[in-house]
């Protein structure tokens, strides 16, 4: 799931794809209804992959939420948003057992069901988790360059 061109607009209802950035903004197209509009740079936009929540332990990124739903519901939409808080509450604890409930406020977690029911009506989640491309050889650089630091650190310890 590529949540990397997908916004959130303040005060504007449902969520953009970023289509075009432009000099004084960007044009973004909605989701619900395919109308495209501009946005100026002072207004409040949220990109979806920024978005994280908050558990006990650490904040979990929304897509990694978005993940967990489309596993537990098979790709399928979930809950409605429109359900009474206690319920959406329990399934939320369902998908992220150890989010913080002082600072996951109610209307955090309708916004998320919300959002995922668009994305999914819209095909664009998944179970899967993403993957990287040349996943092995970045892997394979980075262990060589930590090799070579390691040499090098050596090199100078018996200097």
């Amino acid at each position: 799931m590529n949540l990397e061109k997908i916004l959130a607009i303040s005060g504007k209802p449902g969520l953009y794809a970023l289509k075009v950035q432009t000099r004084t903004g960007f044009v973004a197209e909605s989701l619900l209804d395919g109308k495209k509009i501009t946005v100026g740079l002072r207004s409040n936009v949220s990109l979806l992959s920024e978005i994280s929540m908050y558990t006990h332990s650490a904040e979990k990124p929304l897509a990694e939420v978005m993940r967990a739903i489309a596993v537990k519901e098979n790709n399928g939409p979930a809950i409605s948003h429109k359900e009474d808080q206690a319920k959406l509450a329990d399934y939320f604890k369902e998908i992220v057992p150890d989010y913080d409930e002082e600072r996951v406020y109610a209307s955090d977690i309708k916004k998320v069901f919300n959002w995922y029911n668009l994305l999914q009506s819209k095909d664009l989640v998944s179970q899967e988790e993403p993957k990287i491309e040349n996943a092995e050889k970045i892997v394979e650089t980075v262990v060589d360059e930590v090799n070579a630091a390691t040499k090098s650190a050596k090199k100078l310890k018996k200097e």
